[in-house]
């Protein structure tokens, strides 16, 4: 278990080297590979416990599939079946949706209902 933020550091410094001979990251005989996979291991624990990753809001998640799948705003109307106005009262946070709307922006977005309600 990492205790400090040096450990953690010089962990990570340790990782780097390792992470340099692919060897340890593909094969199981060599011989960093267990020492790579049990550090990783520490930091993934130390990085759970320390650094909290919030779920985005509702106008982050919405922009993000808007950005990865190439919708405009005027697009992403007319695929939910609202206008253009509304659109961006949501990506603006001063409105939400109706619970028939959140339940498309879901559906159709793939977006966890539990981000698309605030919950």
């Amino acid at each position: 278990m990492i205790k400090s933020e040096k450990e953690y550091k010089a962990i990570q410094g340790r990782i780097e080297e390792l992470l340099a001979d692919a060897d340890n990251i593909e094969n199981p005989e060599a011989k960093g590979f267990v020492e790579l996979n049990l550090l990783s291991d520490m930091v993934a624990d130390y990085e759970e416990s320390h650094f909290t990753v919030l779920p985005p809001s509702l106008p982050e998640a919405i922009k993000l599939r808007m950005n990865e799948r190439g919708l405009t705003q005027k697009a992403l109307s007319e695929f939910l079946g609202v206008s253009t106005s509304r659109i961006s009262e949501y990506l603006n946070g001063k409105s939400e949706p109706t619970l028939k709307i959140a339940r498309e922006i879901s559906r159709k977005l793939d977006i966890e209902a539990s981000i698309v309600l605030g919950v």
